[in-house]
């Protein structure tokens, strides 16, 4: 990982750590991907049953850092940075296993994108939530008029995006941006309670039904009907009697079985 994303594998549970207080998390291409890697990490274990995303500091995630985007040309603004946070971000968003976004600070631009990966967000009391871009003169890059609506709604993204409006957690729940808030001395437990409910279901349902959801949703409609798929012929007598069939260079005989 980099160093400002810790990555750290506790059991069935999974923890991704933005460390970079000093720039209230602001992510430069190296975090970026940072947490390309730990999502790939976590997809590639058998234990891990659910994964949390947090902050250090005063903010979960200001957004993308303006010191490595600031002075890019166009080109290189669409071709690298942007597709680059499209990747990990989507990898985070299509884990296998639920991600519990856990808010203790801010989160703006970028970093409200980034916290839209998550099936779950758990938020503090007064914390901040918007998409500050357009008054830099610059659109959302990582989603922010995809994903969001399709999570959040086109009212909710269009007040935020078109208006620089910010929304306090307490807003955001009742909007749907958040799905709980707590005390900020009390975050950390109920997330923790959250993964530890996860982690009591049947691993295997979990999995699946968050992918039903992502493709319900429109997130990643391909590979979860095409897993499903494969998953079910792979338990048939039919697969087996067709893989034996072609080693042994003869016709298969299928019983639809």
């Amino acid at each position: 990982m980099s160093g400002y994303v810790d990555l750290t594998i506790d059991g069935p549970i999974a923890r991704i750590t933005l460390r970079r207080p000093e720039k209230l998390n602001a992510l430069d291409r190296a975090m970026i991907d940072a947490l390309f890697d730990a999502a790939r990490t976590i997809d590639a274990s058998q234990t891990v049953r659910v994964a949390i995303l947090s902050g250090d500091g005063k903010a979960f995630c200001a957004g993308g850092d303006i010191a490595a985007w600031g002075g890019l040309p166009a080109l290189d603004m669409w071709r690298d940075w942007t597709r680059a946070g499209h990747r990990s971000f989507e990898a985070l968003a299509r884990l296998r296993v639920p991600l519990i976004a856990m808010l203790t600070g801010h989160a703006f631009g970028g970093g409200l994108e980034l916290a839209a990966t998550a099936d779950i967000r758990v938020a503090a009391e007064g914390i901040k939530l918007g998409l500050p871009e357009t008054g830099l003169g610059m659109a959302p890059g990582w989603s922010g008029t995809q994903r969001l609506v399709r999570r959040f709604g086109a009212s909710v993204v269009r007040r935020m995006a078109l208006t620089g409006r910010m929304f306090t957690a307490e807003e955001g729940l009742k909007l749907g941006l958040v799905d709980e808030v707590e005390p900020a001395a009390a975050v950390f437990e109920r997330t923790e309670t959250l993964a530890a409910d996860i982690c009591r279901r049947g691993p295997i349902a979990v999995q699946i039904v968050k992918a039903m959801i992502n493709a319900a949703e429109g997130e990643d409609r391909d590979a979860p009907i095409e897993g499903l798929a494969g998953a079910l012929t792979a338990m048939t007598e039919d697969l087996a009697e067709g893989v034996a069939a072609f080693r042994d260079k003869r016709p298969p005989t299928f019983s639809g079985r």
